[in-house]
Formats: C-alpha cells, structure tokens, sequence
C-alpha cells in the first residue's frame, strides 16, 4: 500500500519529511529495505537462524525457571507473562529475591 504525505498548513519541506520517515518506520518499511539491502544465501539464512534457536531455548529455559521459584508452581504455563512479573501478594516487581549472577538492577 502507498504511503501518501500531504502538507499541511505551514509546514515545512523538512517537517513533511520527517512525518514521511515516521511513517515508514511504523509501517515496517524502513526494516525490510534494510534487510533487503544485500542479497543473503538462502543457507546463511538457514545458519544465521540455527545459531539463535539454542539462545532461544535457553531465554525460554530460564524464564520458566525463573517463574517456578517465583512461585509459579508450573512454570511459565499457569499465568500470562505480564501476570507472572507482578511480583504476587508483596507488592514489589522483583518480588524480595534476587535473580542470581545477573541482580544488576531491578525492571523498570
């Protein structure tokens, strides 16, 4: 689908442009021309997205770990993700407990 700007009153060449460039941004354009850029071999895609499955998993892995100490009982299955950040009947995000070798700070 086009992307159409119009001007408005006084505005100026510089404001359309920068309107036109958020609107391509949240279209998702400005990604895909990005991506698109090069040509990339089907197999370097096949190998780029084998290498990040394992780091995948592992996030997976840890978050629901992180939800059965919170309390979760079975894991990540039993609530939503916003619900399992809540930090329960305390009050507090982080729940009173740290999150190990990585406690650098609390999620805002």
């Amino acid at each position: 689908m086009p992307i159409r700007v119009k001007t408005r009153g006084n505005e100026t060449a510089e404001q359309m442009l920068r309107r036109f460039k958020k609107l391509c941004e949240r279209e998702g354009i400005t990604k895909d021309v990005k991506k698109r850029q090069y040509y990339e071999k089907p197999s370097e895609i096949r190998r780029r997205e084998s290498m990040r499955l394992p780091q995948k998993l592992f996030a997976m892995r840890m978050e629901a770990a992180a939800a059965a100490v919170r309390g979760g009982g079975g894991g990540a299955r039993g609530k939503s993700a916003a619900g399992s950040r809540a930090g329960g009947p305390r009050g507090s995000r982080s729940g009173g407990r740290s999150s190990g070798p990585r406690s650098g700070g609390s999620r805002a």
